[in-house]
């Protein structure tokens, strides 16, 4: 997208930087990482906004479980371009400080840009190569509310549908989730309704919650790779991630994130959200139950 800003012009009067150009389809970071790995059997591209990566996941795991494929690489990318700043401007949901989610005081997003892939297996196939898993995506869910095209339902009907869903199918109880990496993105709607789909879920007993963005910046299609990855960094070191920035407690909520690292503590299971513009909500979760640091 960057060098289509740049080379667009020149497109439209000598059109000598078609490369560029062509790279605009969203699919074209896939088909790159296709080649580059020689993958054929299957490629595709899912563009779901904010929960692109999850979704590409989710595909992912459907496939497997359904003895489509044996293997998949799943994830997604996102780079900072004038244009993507412009249209989260243009929303007025740009914090122009690093963003503070769940804090009474939220002012909006900050975007960031990344990457962040996960390899999925299926049990046959790491039993047969004699590899370990670091861990086993045990319960997805999405769901669709349409409430708006970028704002989410007030009550945040499609984020508890995705989390319910990921949790049923998980067959776990609410109070076996040890975390929730929350999508948490600083903005004043998603905060709230993502909270309070959460306390719906969750009643009283809320796990700990924090997002990551701070960390990170709103990696947009990225994100539910990239909170991925956190989510099962938080399994493999039994580590719990600080909300940054966090200082004052919401009105509008009964909980407040974990605002300081906490080490050392026992997480088994783990629940990521994502959550797209259109109301395209997806959860995720990750059990491991063996530090694989010390192996306890």
């Amino acid at each position: 997208m960057d060098k289509c800003e740049l080379y667009y012009g020149d497109f439209l009067v000598n059109d000598s930087r078609n490369i560029y150009i062509d790279s605009y389809d969203c699919a074209d970071s896939t088909e790159k990482i296709a080649d580059l790995l020689d993958i054929s059997d299957f490629v595709t591209t899912i563009s779901t906004a904010c929960s692109s990566s999850a979704n590409s996941i989710l595909l992912g795991a459907r496939m497997i479980r359904n003895g489509m494929i044996d293997r998949v690489i799943a994830g997604g990318t996102e780079s900072l371009t004038g244009f993507h700043l412009s249209g989260f401007n243009a929303l007025k949901i740009l914090d122009k400080e690093p963003c503070k989610p769940f804090d009474a005081k939220r002012n909006g997003i900050t975007l960031g840009e990344g990457a962040a892939y996960l390899v999925l297996e299926s049990e046959a196939v790491v039993k047969s190569s004699g590899k370990k898993a670091i861990c086993e995506l045990v319960g997805w869910g999405n769901a669709c509310e349409a409430f708006h095209q970028t704002a989410s339902s007030p009550d945040g009907i499609g984020a508890y549908l995705a989390m319910k869903k990921a949790l049923d199918m998980s067959g776990l109880a609410p109070s076996e989730i040890d975390y929730i990496n929350a999508h948490g993105t600083g903005t004043d709607n998603n905060d709230v309704a993502e909270g309070r789909a959460i306390e719906q879920l969750f009643g009283e007993h809320v796990p700990k919650v924090s997002s990551t963005k701070p960390f990170t910046g709103h990696t947009t299609s990225a994100a539910g790779s990239t909170e991925s990855v956190f989510s099962i960094l938080s399994l493999v070191h039994k580590i719990i991630w600080p909300n940054l920035n966090f200082r004052e407690q919401m009105p509008e909520l009964s909980f407040a994130p974990v605002s300081e690292l906490m080490p050392n503590v026992q997480v088994s299971n783990v629940m990521t959200n994502s959550f797209g513009f259109g109301g395209n909500d997806t959860s995720l979760i990750f059990f491991c139950e063996i530090c694989v640091i010390c192996g306890e």
